[in-house]
């Protein structure tokens, strides 16, 4: 599917003629408006109206939104920055030593190290703010070091305010252009959704823009990463970062809140991780709402719709 809306859309004929064939594709009007016309839906109802007068779509076949098996296993490779206050460096060093975490206090860098690392952040606010990076964590197993490390987050009191983020980087080292692609547009199309289970803070924040403004069909005609990253805006204070893959081999997903609660953390990884082995397949038409995400199982979609209903109190 994804391969034939791609060449409807590098095909070069009229504006009409590829409304016409991804409309008899079963994409919804919406969805051709985005991809075609630049959002214009009032230009794709007049082709969809002509074409429903000319007996367009009697003969074509009524197409349903299926997805394919996929084995969810969370056995990818993670990295977690944590941005918090109220405990200095020292102190929370000491206590992650003390618990069995290989950690060390350093200065503002982005290197990857095989240790947790405690440095500062200008951009935070509060007393004693740091950042804390974890080393690669991989799977169950780190999830298990990740929740060790907040145990200890929460001996020593450690708070977050609206200054403070958490980021995930993902392994993005075997992604295709699909991959990237169905990844970028899966989000975009559920922006909504995860928005709804944000604080507003996250919402709408210059460290973490949104994708909205950025076209379906400049994600989907991207010939390149490098091309995406343009259509991105070359920057990665995006809520789903493409830049952090030429300095880490990862995607950054920085939307997140900043918490210590390792039950947020947690959920949000796993979706993210879902997010990421379905987009390795397909990506989610826009509109879908969290009840039907392919990628959720019975109770993440209850845990992020009652984080989606005490948000909206």
């Amino acid at each position: 599917m994804n391969e034939q809306i791609t060449n409807i859309l590098n095909n070069r004929i009229t504006k009409t003629s590829k409304i016409q064939q991804l409309l008899l594709l079963g994409l919804t009007r919406r969805q051709v408006a985005d991809l075609v016309t630049n959002g214009n839906y009032g230009f794709v109802q007049n082709v969809y109206t002509r074409m429903l007068h000319d007996g367009n779509f009697q003969t074509a076949p009524t197409q349903q939104t299926t997805y394919p098996e996929i084995d969810y296993t969370f056995n990818r490779r993670f990295g977690i920055e944590i941005e918090a206050y109220n405990c200095t460096r020292e102190t929370l060093a000491r206590e992650l030593s003390e618990a069995g975490i290989n950690v060390a206090i350093e200065g503002y860098n982005h290197a990857t190290a095989n240790h947790w690392k405690l440095v500062t952040d200008s951009s935070l606010t509060g007393c004693n703010t740091f950042e804390l990076v974890s080393p690669i964590l991989e799977g169950e197993a780190g999830l298990q070091e990740l929740q060790k490390v907040c145990w200890v987050l929460d001996y020593c009191d450690v708070k977050v305010n609206d200054s403070c983020g958490l980021h995930i980087h993902m392994d993005a080292a075997n992604f295709t252009l699909t991959t990237w692609k169905n990844l970028a547009i899966t989000y975009k199309h559920l922006e909504s959704v995860i928005d709804s289970f944000m604080p507003g803070s996250r919402r709408n924040n210059r460290f973490c823009q949104g994708l909205t403004a950025i076209s379906d069909q400049k994600i989907l005609s991207s010939e390149s990463l490098t091309e995406m990253q343009r259509a991105f805006g070359n920057t990665r204070y995006r809520k789903l970062n493409l830049e952090s893959y030429a300095r880490h081999r990862t995607v950054e997903f920085r939307q997140h809140s900043g918490t210590t609660n390792f039950t947020k953390m947690e959920n949000w990884i796993r979706f993210i991780a879902n997010m990421i082995t379905f987009a390795q397949h397909t990506n989610v038409a826009n509109g879908t709402a969290l009840a039907s995400l392919p990628f959720l199982t019975d109770n993440q979609k209850t845990y992020f719709k009652l984080r989606t209903k005490k948000l909206s109190r």
